[in-house]
């Protein structure tokens, strides 16, 4: 597949992206996918070892990543902290499912909340779900204090909120944020 530079994701006034705006998604080759695989698993690589795995050469491996990136494929890179081994220096503090439902669920309504609840540093994820919950939202407190002033700050205080439903993790077992695909 040839580098055909950067596509452009158009975005509404509040910045989020408009799926009606969206152009057409790329076309990926096996390279552009074993890229992404590699990425996904250990996003440290330098770009010359990341060329060398998937076996092109260090400007094109570099091109195809930013395009890759410009596209909205790549939405970020972070360093996946150890919750063991930050226990001992910082404490382990709570990490809970929370599910959220509704009063209304119209789309200004849903959208509102999914807003609000996105913008706080204490949700990791939200996810809206069917059937059951309007919400599901994984959320990390320093401690009960700290939940009890996220759960009054997102929910309490909330006249559309009816029902929340929380479930504290005893342990993390597994994380990940893989996404299968189709190598």
């Amino acid at each position: 597949m040839p580098d055909t530079g950067a596509l452009s994701c158009p975005s509404r006034r509040d910045g989020r992206q408009d799926p009606d705006m969206n152009p057409a998604p790329p076309e990926l080759d096996a390279i552009d996918l074993q890229l992404l695989e590699r990425l996904q698993t250990d996003a440290s690589l330098s770009n010359q070892a990341l060329a060398e795995l998937v076996h092109v050469s260090p400007p094109t491996c570099l091109r195809r990543v930013k395009r890759l990136h410009e596209a909205g494929l790549i939405e970020r890179e972070i360093a996946v902290l150890s919750v063991d081994a930050l226990a001992s220096v910082i404490g382990h503090g709570l990490c809970a499912v929370v599910e959220i439902t509704l009063d209304r669920q119209d789309q200004e309504s849903l959208e509102a909340f999914e807003l609000k609840v996105a913008q706080d540093v204490a949700v990791q994820q939200c996810y809206r779900v069917s059937p059951g919950p309007d919400f599901c939202l994984v959320v990390h407190a320093r401690d009960m204090p700290d939940y009890l002033a996220l759960t009054q700050r997102l929910f309490t205080f909330d006249t559309n909120v009816r029902n929340v439903k929380t479930f504290f993790s005893v342990k993390r077992s597994k994380f990940g944020a893989r996404v299968p695909l189709p190598l």
